[in-house]
């Protein structure tokens, strides 16, 4: 059962992770394009003051958490810290070169945080 419940975490994180890369390597907005067939619109799933930044967070620490939790049975890079934390900051940086995006650093910054979130919050759960 141990094991089913790793296979699927294992798989999920990887689909994850190749949505991540599309809608980020997408020429304008992906998800805007579909709810709004608008390519300039980017969603606000929720209203808060950061904006859109709010949906960088919450992916990045939901694809961080199934990375760390499927490390704890393997030792692969794709699966660290480093890699997480850096793919983060890349697909960002990304947006300056990518036509129809822009680069803004309080999105790089929650992108970092939902990778930092994740990883202390399963230190701590972890230690307890």
């Amino acid at each position: 059962m141990k094991n089913n419940i790793f296979s699927i975490i294992k798989y999920l994180f990887y689909f994850s992770l190749i949505i991540l890369l599309i809608i980020y390597l997408f020429p304008g907005s992906l998800i805007g394009y579909i709810l709004y067939g608008n390519i300039g619109r980017q969603p606000d799933f929720i209203l808060n003051p950061m904006g859109t930044s709010i949906n960088h967070l919450i992916f990045f620490f939901y694809l961080s958490t199934l990375g760390f939790i499927f490390r704890n049975n393997q030792t692969k890079f794709i699966n660290s810290f480093s890699f997480l934390f850096l793919i983060s900051i890349i697909l960002e940086l990304l947006h300056y070169f990518i036509p129809n995006r822009a680069f803004e650093l309080i999105d790089l910054y929650a992108n970092s945080l939902g990778v930092l979130l994740a990883f202390f919050m399963l230190k701590f759960f972890k230690k307890t």
